[in-house]
């Protein structure tokens, strides 16, 4: 691999979304076009949680390791808009509202005792990604932020408009997310095009946006295979 400038390593890692980002699963395909049945949209929701409740945990583990104030002050937000800054605020907070919503036991989900497999050992392979490797390869497959807000406006508006057991309010979750994915992406596009100077950290950068497409797309293939192929693992959640 030949140095790339900051925009030809951007134009890269915007390349990697367009393939890879899970707009394009079949398993969100069918979530955004309301072919699933409610019961279907809650083992996603279920499953979902275990990613937004182990983001902070994730986010903490970098944030142990920022070398400067000004990184720390930034990456500290991030585990601020998940965790919240008291009871009842936060985004993972909001996904409970979610699952709340969908009938689901709150006690139920926050024991994550009815995980497929295949989401625990992808939510467990990001959260170990970040803690084990650089802080440029870290902060780079938090990447998949840039494209999250088109993701958002399709699940959405797909999910209002086809599912009458969904509101406005049970999707309380993503509207501040529509800010806060976009300030975040801003913040780590302008690191990775800074710190990112030789082809092998370059790779680097690359690879770990591609690492994290795949934790979100294996997510989507185990529902897909457990929820509508009917393969429900044993000890996972049965609607």
């Amino acid at each position: 691999m030949t140095l790339l400038t900051p925009d030809q390593l951007e134009e890269r890692l915007r390349q990697i979304g367009a393939e890879r980002y899970h707009n394009r699963h079949p398993f969100h395909r069918k979530l955004h076009d309301g072919l699933l049945t409610k019961q279907q949209v809650q083992a996603w929701a279920l499953n979902r949680y275990y990613y937004q409740a182990s983001i902070p945990a994730k986010d903490a583990t970098l944030l142990a390791r920022l070398p400067t104030t000004d990184l720390r002050r930034e990456w500290r937000r991030r585990i601020e808009d998940h965790d919240g800054t008291g009871p009842g605020t936060g985004g993972v907070e909001r996904w409970l509202v979610l699952t709340d919503g969908l009938g689901l036991d709150r006690d139920y989900v926050q024991s994550t005792e009815g995980l497929l497999p295949g989401t625990r050992f992808a939510v467990d392979a990001y959260v170990h990604f970040v803690r084990d490797r650089s802080i440029l390869a870290a902060i780079a497959s938090s990447l998949t932020e840039l494209f999250s807000p088109k993701i958002i406006s399709e699940r959405v508006s797909g999910m209002l408009r086809h599912y009458d057991f969904i509101s406005e309010e049970t999707l309380a979750y993503f509207t501040p997310r529509l800010t806060q994915a976009p300030r975040d992406s801003d913040f780590a596009l302008a690191y990775v095009r800074e710190h990112a100077r030789t082809p092998e950290q370059q790779q680097e950068v690359l690879s770990a946006l591609e690492f994290k497409c795949s934790v979100l797309w294996s997510m989507l293939d185990a529902l897909d295979y457990a929820y509508v192929d009917g393969k429900i693992p044993p000890g996972a959640f049965v609607p």
